[in-house]
């Protein structure tokens, strides 16, 4: 062999190479594109509950509320001490409802994992198909 022969099998190899690495590259770039839209979702399905779950738990909140401050005002208690505890139980439930919301938001979850493990591997075969 010519050393004109072997440097023009080298450039094609090395043409192919790069052309798979693009159609790879693509690849990878379309497979982010789902795993974000997917992660996208989970947002918005997170802040819809966290919404849904502030709207629809005011109102039984309120009325459960009043019937506690009621029945400890029966019960001998005094108004401000009856209201008292009646804003700590609603305090206990709007930190519960918050913890969820913010535990389905948490950027852990998020992340793209099956996005990165596969560039990872693709920079793997990159610097293999280089070699």
């Amino acid at each position: 062999m010519n050393t004109k022969t072997d440097l023009r099998a080298i450039s094609h190899l090395l043409g192919d190479a790069l052309s798979q690495f693009a159609k790879l590259f693509q690849s990878e770039v379309d497979l982010a594109k789902a795993e974000l839209g997917e992660k996208v979702q989970q947002i918005g399905t997170a802040i819809g509950l966290i919404a849904a779950g502030a709207v629809l738990v005011i109102p039984a909140i309120v009325m459960a509320l009043f019937a506690l401050s009621a029945a400890l005002i029966a019960g001998g208690w005094s108004q401000p001490v009856s209201y008292l505890i009646s804003a700590i139980i609603a305090a206990v439930v709007a930190a519960i409802l918050f913890a969820v919301g913010m535990n389905r938001l948490d950027a852990r979850h998020l992340t793209p994992r099956e996005t990165l493990r596969q560039l990872e591997k693709d920079k793997d075969t990159v610097k293999g198909m280089v070699r």
